[in-house]
């Protein structure tokens, strides 16, 4: 197996690895009609790669839901996790780049603003060693588009943002991954991500593999 420590790779977990957005939307629309409130698709759409924090406030105010944001994140959180339980619905060529990066011996880190014990329920259904670091929404005191979470994520590895490729679905996550520094790749999925100069967007992570990663790194 050939071993290389020349370089980290940093996955969004919602919508990058696994197609969980479904999943959230779901959840919040039920919580909404649980309450008698209105979240529409365009709502959840709204919220996608944002902090649940901020998401869980938005939703409390649109849909007029008397709980505290943090009971909502706690809601969701277990309405996800309970889906989850039955199928972890794997985004086209995740689990093989990981799988490719591992036996390269590359450095992997999860970061979600998700919370930890949802991340390490994803992770622990993975059939092999996936991550070496879980940064999630509840390590961070500030959520995505907020650096935070992808500079602590570099530093746990051991590796200067600018030597950690970062993958994302959304704007963002992915302005999170550049303004840490990171070499971020938008894998667009729900919803678009525009471009700019200097932004580097891909169709998919089918077919993605170590070597391909390499050439990314000076």
């Amino acid at each position: 197996m050939l071993r290389s420590k020349k370089f980290a790779v940093l996955f969004d977990m919602d919508g990058t690895l696994i197609d969980s957005e479904p999943y959230w939307m779901e959840s919040e629309q039920a919580l909404a009609a649980e309450h008698k409130g209105k979240w529409t698709t365009e709502d959840g759409l709204d919220v996608v790669g944002m902090s649940l924090d901020k998401s869980s406030r938005l939703l409390k105010e649109r849909a007029n839901i008397p709980l505290e944001p943090e009971e909502i994140v706690d809601v969701l959180t277990e309405e996800v996790q309970k889906k989850l339980r039955k199928v972890v619905p794997w985004r086209p060529g995740a689990k093989e780049l990981l799988q490719d990066l591992r036996e390269h011996g590359v450095k992997t880190a999860l970061v979600t603003m998700s919370m930890h014990r949802m991340a390490q329920q994803v992770v622990d259904a993975i059939e092999f060693s996936a991550f070496d670091v879980i940064v999630a929404g509840d390590d961070v005191r500030n959520g995505k588009p907020h650096p935070e979470a992808y500079q602590k994520a570099a530093e746990l590895l051991g590796f200067e943002p600018g030597r950690c490729i970062a993958f994302e679905d959304s704007v963002s996550g992915l302005t999170s991954a550049e303004l840490a520094g990171t070499i971020a790749i938008g894998i667009p999925h729900i919803i678009p991500i525009p471009e700019k100069p200097g932004r580097i967007l891909w169709p998919t992570l089918a077919g993605v593999n170590y070597k391909q990663l390499r050439k990314l790194i000076k």
